[in-house]
């Protein structure tokens, strides 16, 4: 019998235990790391991408500072040394907890494949929310994904190109107009860097128009920004942005996007209208869709996000084989952070080993919160560690520890030093190549997804 469609009872005696790892984030990564040593396991991870993506360092590719290799290394090259795990590229589209089975599609590939499992650790992570609006995605790209990271760039980058052609002032101040929807971490530190980049960066290199001119405004419908750091952080950071030059818009909500601009509703209920070319959305998450269908499933339920509500051992009520992690884990309010994607991979790897073991279960899972922290601009962040706060330099020099400490392999380590040397020491961007690909093929994809939809539904 082929391997794929084996169950658990049909299985030989003394086969080793098969787990199977939905997604290569911080979550599954850590999960399979935990399992190195079990001889008795076999380890499948199931991604809908070949690499493992540092998610918090998404925007310096966005703003060409890193390369998008340097976080996000191939996964198989992270467990080439694991040998009892291996690597299959795929979209999990269903699970069936009555025959341990999933189902999942390859890019490039027409026919769906199957693969059986003992346990199962589902952390698929989160995507961009746009509050139902998802007709702004088109106007507004989202920061989640390496597509997204070069988009931006692309748009970023290529609006200084555009401006610099402009012979209508308008038009030119429009292109160097740039809006940051969401003040968390994402929003705050891309906002930061388009202002380093009009501010430090480039001023030498355009002759028709001066970059500083360029206006950068961060969006956000709550009173603060970064609001989970506490009062005293949140107003170092606000002062530090509009030192910088960002305008910071708080209370104010997001009513209109399109191709030129952004409309946004104060407290008041007054309306504006920013003429905008790049607009970016950094304020909101939705679960993985496979958590609705998994929760479907098993008759547990989701919450508003779309998070899956799991017992206190990270398990689904009913199926105590199947743990669910990460951004998909709804759980004591835990934050949607990568320590605790990290911290409850890890968890469900102890579980499934004791149980293996003949060993009682572990306590219920909780999370150790490490800390918080985000940077404003070069040389300073803010963070947030137990009843500490730090901000400025000495916060700044915190966040590259951290950072470097959880990028994986030396060469990723070692390149990203010597490019945050560029960037922070110097003035200059080392990864600057931009193209049109990089801006237009994740409409032209979804065009032709849709095409091909219509055209199986016509049943041609």
């Amino acid at each position: 019998m082929d391997e794929t469609s084996q169950t658990s009872a049909t299985r030989a005696e003394g086969a080793r235990h098969r787990v199977v790892i939905v997604g290569s984030g911080f979550g599954g990564l850590f999960a399979a790391k935990a399992l190195k040593r079990r001889r008795d396991v076999e380890v499948t991870v199931v991604a809908a991408t070949p690499h493992h993506l540092f998610q918090p360092l998404l925007y310096q590719v966005a703003t060409g500072i890193l390369s998008s290799g340097e976080i996000a290394p191939a996964t198989r090259e992270i467990l080439e040394h694991q040998a009892n795990a291996r690597v299959l590229l795929g979209e999990v589209t269903e699970v069936d907890p009555d025959t341990r089975v999933l189902t999942a599609r390859a890019p490039g590939r027409s026919a769906p494949y199957k693969i059986g499992y003992d346990s199962l650790i589902v952390a698929t992570g989160a995507t961009q929310s746009y509050f139902g609006n998802d007709r702004f995605a088109d106007f507004a790209p989202g920061l989640k994904s390496i597509d997204d990271a070069l988009e931006l760039r692309g748009r970023i980058f290529g609006a200084f190109e555009l401006a610099e052609l402009e012979t209508d002032r308008e038009a030119q101040q429009r292109r160097l107009t740039f809006v940051v929807v969401g003040a968390g971490p994402t929003g705050v530190e891309m906002a930061g860097q388009i202002a380093e980049l009009a501010h430090r960066a480039l001023p030498k290199e355009f002759r028709n128009i001066n970059t500083r001119t360029a206006r950068i405004v961060l969006v956000d419908g709550l009173p603060q920004v970064l609001s989970t750091f506490g009062d005293h952080l949140s107003e170092k950071a606000k002062r530090r942005l509009e030192m910088l030059g960002v305008e910071v818009r708080l209370d104010a909500f997001v009513d209109d996007v399109d191709a030129t601009g952004i409309t946004i509703k104060e407290k008041d209920g007054h309306h504006e209208r920013i003429e905008a070319q790049t607009k970016i959305w950094a304020a909101g998450v939705a679960a993985s869709p496979l958590g609705a269908q998994l929760a479907g499933k098993v008759g547990a339920e989701v919450d508003r996000a779309g998070r899956v509500k799991v017992l206190p051992d990270c398990t689904l009520p009913g199926h105590p084989e199947i743990f669910v992690v990460g951004d998909l884990m709804a759980l004591d309010n835990m934050p949607g952070v990568a320590q605790v994607a990290i911290q409850g991979g890890r968890y469900a790897a102890k579980q499934i080993g004791l149980r293996l073991d003949g060993k009682p279960a572990a306590a219920p899972f909780h999370y150790f919160d490490k800390g918080s922290m985000a940077t404003v601009s070069r040389l300073s962040a803010v963070a947030s560690v137990g009843r500490l706060r730090f901000s400025g330099f000495a916060a700044w020099v915190l966040w590259l520890i951290v950072h470097l400490m959880y990028l994986v392999g030396f060469k990723n380590r070692l390149t990203t030093v010597m490019h945050w040397s560029v960037s922070f020491v110097g003035r200059g961007r080392s990864e600057r190549a931009v193209t049109a690909q990089q801006v237009f093929a994740r409409i032209a994809i979804q065009e032709a997804a849709q095409a091909q939809r219509d055209s199986e539904g016509a049943g041609l």
